[in-house]
């Protein structure tokens, strides 16, 4: 693991995206699958994450969806279930341990060719982002989510336009590269207790992530929590801690939790529109855009563990 390796990955996003809108406009990845009648994920860390957001978006389409830790104990699935097993690098053992007790015929969603967790596979998906040289799962995260969007395509059959969102994804990840914001947010994060990251739930997946690049490079404190939930979970640290958090805007519930916030006299940063009581507000190309924002978001908190790992 390597900080200017981390860096370097990032400012490769908005091409590997682009590339990926332009491989899926070559072909649907989920074409040859058949009947699905309940779709049930496996993942750790951030591919876990990735799959939450993707199960909640299948079940509002009415398909039975369940995304799970590899690690749990199996849980016999009906006939007609289409497990996705997602590893960045192929040989996660907890996933590679959950297909071992399911058997075979799985999909494999994974950033390295050949790699354990194709074995057995009726269909590998690769991720196409590429070797990360910083040794974190950054493009590979944001490509899982694609490939899901494309597989809700498949067997919803919206009518989403996937290129497009990819590349609009591309385009507010290239904003929030050139745009001058950093050296202003840096130190209202930097407090010594951590950093909070808040999201709904349609883009939980968001906070885990940037929470978890906040461990993973700089080693700083930092957990996630939902923004209806936090009112009941996380409200009580704003009285004894410096609270600092990340707030991806887009809850019916960010007043609720703000209101508490502002009482506390807490520091927030959003990510995208501006919210009442908020210390500052990190703008980027397209983030009025739910999907674009699921895509894209992340690389606030992403930047911010770069600079502090430098």
């Amino acid at each position: 693991m390597h900080p200017d390796l981390f860096r370097a990955d990032l400012e490769a996003k908005p091409a590997a995206l682009a590339a990926l809108a332009d491989a899926l406009r070559g072909g649907d990845p989920f074409a040859s699958l058949g009947d699905v009648r309940r779709v049930a994920f496996l993942g750790m860390g951030s591919s876990r994450y990735a799959a939450t957001v993707a199960a909640h978006r299948l079940r509002r389409a009415g398909i039975d969806a369940v995304a799970d830790y590899a690690s749990a104990l199996p849980v016999p699935e009906p006939p007609g279930t289409l497990t996705v097993a997602i590893s960045a690098s192929g040989a996660s053992r907890e996933v590679l341990d959950a297909l071992a007790v399911r058997g075979g015929g799985h999909v494999a969603l994974t950033n390295v060719a050949d790699s354990p967790v194709t074995e057995g596979a009726s269909l590998v998906v690769p991720m196409l982002a590429g070797e990360e040289k910083g040794g974190v799962a950054c493009r590979s995260f944001q490509h899982t989510l694609g490939l899901l969007l494309a597989l809700e395509r498949r067997l919803t059959g919206a009518a989403l336009d996937l290129p497009g969102l990819l590349l609009k994804a591309a385009e507010a990840s290239a904003d929030l590269l050139e745009r001058r914001w950093l050296d202003d947010v840096l130190p209202l994060l930097d407090g010594p207790d951590g950093v909070y990251t808040i999201a709904p739930y349609e883009r939980i997946s968001s906070a885990e992530q940037s929470a978890l690049m906040l461990r993973e490079g700089p080693r700083r404190p930092a957990d996630a929590c939902e923004t209806g939930d936090w009112s009941h979970v996380d409200v009580y640290l704003t009285k004894t801690r410096d609270y600092r958090a990340l707030l991806f805007p887009g809850s019916r519930y960010d007043a609720q939790a703000m209101d508490w916030i502002k009482r506390r006299g807490s520091t927030v940063v959003t990510v995208g529109a501006p919210v009442g009581g908020a210390r500052a507000a990190v703008r980027y190309r397209h983030d009025g855009e739910a999907d674009v924002a699921l895509l894209a978001e992340t690389l606030v908190a992403e930047l911010v563990a770069a600079a502090w790992w430098r």
